[in-house]
């Protein structure tokens, strides 16, 4: 795999992290909700108007044309377990960011992760 390809997955897998963590301080700054039929249109304006989740749904898009730009250089067998890398970066922010607790299973969890990539990596 070349650098600029290592590159390309990384980006679209971080700027995916990043839209996790935009959306869930949406959520967090619009507070729990239920859709009814009598809040479906002030909760959807609260959260459309909401610049975290506008800022997670941005990431998204720009991710998958990242995304597209990777997959054309490497096959999808290897770029596709790339995305694990997600979950090691948001459980890690989520601790900072939102006092999300890492848990000795959690940690277990990501070590595996971590030499899953590695291994698919190297083939």
């Amino acid at each position: 795999m070349t650098v600029v390809s290592f590159s390309l997955i990384l980006a679209g897998v971080l700027l995916n992290a990043a839209a996790q963590l935009f959306l869930k301080s949406g959520t967090n700054a619009v507070g729990h909700f239920d859709f009814h039929l009598d809040n479906v249109v002030p909760i959807g304006l609260k959260i459309a108007a909401n610049p975290y989740i506008i800022g997670g749904l941005t990431c998204y898009v720009v991710s998958v044309v990242i995304w597209i730009m990777a997959l054309s250089r490497v096959p999808v067998s290897i770029a596709y377990p790339m995305l694990s890398i997600g979950y090691v970066v948001n459980a890690v922010l989520a601790y900072y960011l939102f006092g999300e607790a890492i848990t000795a299973q959690k940690l277990v969890g990501i070590g595996f992760i971590i030499v899953g990539v590695w291994i698919v990596a190297r083939a």
